[in-house]
């Protein structure tokens, strides 16, 4: 888990220098222009958004509140994986290093139950 917890804080960090970058030395619009309009620029979006969408929905599953998961799913849109990072990392800590809490999260101790009850 702590290599885990390294890649997530490295992954934070590098989001965090990047979007940094882009408000200061860019220009959201002008920029945005010339991505939409390169075949390739559009197939990175595509790319980024499908990713986006997969993990939106592991942040809906392991969310117990709707709220919750409307709100770091709607952080996602706008941030990326600034926010995906920061998601991994807050998960991270919350599963007090246990994989399954991790990955589970809220509905851990209830699939584990529906598990033992159909293995019997």
């Amino acid at each position: 888990m702590k290599v885990a917890k390294i890649l997530a804080w490295v992954g934070l960090l590098a989001m965090t220098v990047a979007l940094l970058n882009g408000f200061i030395n860019g220009s959201f619009t002008e920029d945005g222009n010339m991505i939409l309009n390169n075949p390739w620029g559009i197939v990175s979006l595509v790319d980024l958004y499908v990713g986006f969408a997969l993990f939106a929905m592991w942040m809906a599953f392991r969310e117990k509140n709707l709220l919750s998961s409307i709100l770091w799913i709607a952080s996602l849109m706008v941030l990326g994986f600034f926010i995906g990072s920061l998601y991994v990392l807050v998960s991270l800590y919350k599963s007090q290093n246990n994989w399954l809490t991790f990955f589970l999260g809220s509905r851990k101790e209830s699939l584990l139950l529906k598990e033992s009850s159909t293995s019997k």
